[in-house]
């Protein structure tokens, strides 16, 4: 079995705003839970005027912390990685008291849309950003420059922001040091998940920083572990199909053993994008119609 090098200590106090390299401050958001770890971990670019990361949920309790901690500075940018509900609807409360404009690939589904794949659900179908950028823009600030590393496949609208000026990489949910990430169709897609992972491989960043849990100090390893641990679950859905086991809510229990009951629907939805995957490359084949929880499969 693929071993993924996960961290998870952290230290930190809710609502504190953090130093934690230069130009780099960090305030979590007290929305813990399965999907969030510790919470929210919003990102403060700069000194003066300020880029926000990620702002969190509609929580006026951290959007007071955001900026209880940042006593004489401005907010002159919002950078969002993606629309999830515990990423972008804290942009709302932030924008109304600063006024700092929010840059996005777009709003929820953006990727999607694009391809004409209609996304109606499991997002902040709110949010839409004041800029759109895309793979490769530059945003600068006072102090502070982001590269724009588009990356889709958590979301079709994912983005990661690149620190310049400390060879950091913001990953939002597309890499974590604490756990793998969600793949949920239609929005989630698991070929450009992958695409994703490998475009990070190409480059030379020393650090991660994602939304949630601690930084990520050997950002290839963590990477190339990503991708092996992906391609393991390939090899387990054939050899479900191989044993016997034709849909995808039989092969849950087999290939996540040591994950609580309460996640198996969470897990159903990577299965099924990993389904997807397969299907695309023409390893699997569909019996009956459409690609969903309850269709049966069998090796191509």
């Amino acid at each position: 079995m693929v071993q993924i090098p996960y961290r998870r200590e952290l230290e930190f106090d809710y609502g504190t705003v953090m130093q934690l390299a230069p130009g780099i401050r960090r305030v979590i958001a007290n929305n813990p839970g399965p999907f969030t770890f510790h919470g929210t971990g919003t990102y403060i670019l700069g000194t003066g005027k300020v880029a926000v990361i990620d702002p969190g949920p509609n929580d006026e309790t951290h959007i007071d912390a955001i900026l209880a901690g940042l006593p004489g500075e401005e907010v002159s940018h919002i950078l969002v990685t993606h629309t999830h509900m515990d990423h972008s609807p804290g942009c709302r409360p932030l924008q109304a008291r600063t006024g700092a404009p929010t840059y996005a690939y777009g709003p929820h589904g953006a990727g999607k849309i694009e391809q004409g794949v209609q996304v109606e659900e499991g997002g902040d179908m709110d949010f839409v950003p004041d800029h759109l950028v895309t793979h490769g823009d530059i945003i600068r600030g006072a102090d502070w420059t982001v590269e724009c590393v588009y990356t889709p496949g958590h979301t079709s609208n994912h983005l990661c922001f690149a620190l310049q000026e400390q060879k950091a990489l913001f990953t939002g949910d597309h890499v974590m040091g604490w756990s793998t990430s969600i793949i949920s169709p239609p929005d989630g897609d698991m070929a450009d998940y992958m695409q994703s992972l490998e475009l990070l491989l190409e480059r030379d960043d020393e650090i991660y920083w994602p939304t949630h849990g601690p930084s990520i100090i050997d950002p290839k390893t963590h990477v190339r572990a990503y991708i092996d641990h992906r391609l393991e679950r390939e090899q387990q859905i054939l050899s479900c199909i191989d044993q016997g086991t034709y849909q995808i809510r039989d092969m849950v229990p087999l290939m996540y053993r040591d994950t609580p009951e309460f996640m198996y629907p969470a897990a159903a939805r990577s299965v099924l994008a990993a389904m997807e995957n397969l299907v695309r490359k023409r390893q699997v084949v569909v019996q009956g119609e459409g690609l969903t929880l309850e269709s049966s499969y069998k090796r191509a």
